[in-house]
């Protein structure tokens, strides 16, 4: 009878200790201190900046939390933007019409993640491997569609998009920032209430135990890279009319924040553990973060650093006990479960 009083209270304390709740307690933090070192924090048009600089990045983060959950990884999300928006502007310059760019760009991306999906499920490669590697062949490919060349003066109409606000928003909202929040929407019921998204959390766990209950891993984890290979697709499109500009290094180095986020939000690089809601929530800390030093001429030249150390933070932090039980297999045998040695130079035997 007396522990039942302590077990309800730790199964009602449960909620309050997940990470997405103390990373809640995080972006409130953020956005007090943001008040606090400037009075435009809050402002219309800061929130507006915000969607601005931050929503292609939030919009790879959402296929990006699927691939990790199901325990690879995916880091030419930026190199396909960039060919995107290369291949774009490479179009454009020729006389295609836009509608039939958009379906071009839209094929190659997928295309792009079906090549990294394809060559970790059906040769047995590495995520991290293959798509280091594909990283570097599709920023070529952007290098060699456009060179040193830069191709602007889009129709405004499209440009518009980039800059101006979502209708029936205020001012508050850009059109990144709504496409990001359905489409956060849509990832959401997917991973969180279908058999996909469970299929897609089981794989993370253990492949093994997945391939034995009959989920097809090989077909789920392809679909998952050419999802991804899709939206930084039309993240790039967004990115080359926010510019007005297709240069052949769009995008560059955008990998490393958007995989932060991801990681940031609760996301297992282990794979098998993390939520969208969390992954949203990352992305209001990692903008409100970079924005709140910006507004206090913090220097911008070292914001790596920042994103560096939230990195570091978030896979220590959420994977502290998987982190602690790998350091305990690396030890020593000798030097695992030993109890505390006798000083230097006494030796002796335990009493019966």
């Amino acid at each position: 009878m007396s522990d039942r009083p302590a077990k309800s209270l730790s199964e009602s304390l449960r909620p309050l200790l997940r990470w997405e709740t103390g990373l809640a307690l995080v972006v409130v933090i953020i956005g007090i201190a943001g008040a606090s070192v400037s009075s435009s924090f809050f402002t219309s048009n800061n929130i507006f900046n915000l969607g601005l600089s931050y929503g292609e990045i939030a919009i790879m983060t959402l296929p990006m939390t699927l691939i990790v959950i199901s325990g690879e990884i995916d880091l030419s999300v930026a190199s396909i933007l960039g060919m995107s928006s290369a291949l774009l502007g490479f179009l454009w310059a020729r006389g295609w019409p836009m509608l039939g760019i958009f379906l071009l760009v839209a094929v190659v991306g997928l295309a792009a993640g079906a090549v990294n999906g394809l060559l970790v499920t059906r040769l047995g490669l590495p995520s991290l491997a293959v798509t280091i590697g594909t990283l570097a062949v599709y920023r070529g490919i952007a290098t060699i569609l456009l060179g040193p060349n830069t191709v602007a003066n889009f129709p405004v109409t499209y440009t518009n998009l980039g800059v101006n606000a979502f209708p029936f928003t205020g001012n508050d909202l850009t059109y990144s920032a709504a496409i990001f929040i359905v489409l956060a929407i849509v990832f959401g019921v997917v991973l969180h209430a279908t058999p996909f998204g469970r299929s897609v959390y089981a794989m993370g766990a253990s492949v093994e135990a997945a391939q034995f209950a009959g989920i097809r891993v090989k077909r789920i984890k392809t679909i998952l890279f050419m999802t991804s290979g899709l939206v930084c697709a039309l993240a790039g499109v967004l990115l080359t009319f926010r510019l007005n500009t297709a240069v052949q290094n769009n995008g560059l180095g955008l990998e490393l924040a958007v995989v932060a986020i991801v990681l940031l939000g609760g996301v297992s690089i282990f794979g098998g553990k993390g939520s969208v809601a969390g992954v949203v929530l990352g992305v209001l800390a990692f903008a409100g973060i970079q924005n709140a030093l910006f507004l206090t001429n913090f220097n911008q030249e070292a914001a790596g650093i920042v994103t560096g150390a939230l990195l570091l933070l978030s896979v220590f932090g959420r994977n502290a006990a998987s982190l602690s039980s790998r350091l305990r297999q690396w030890l020593p045998a000798g030097r695992r479960g030993r109890g505390p040695q006798s000083p230097a130079g006494i030796t002796g035997t335990t009493p019966p």
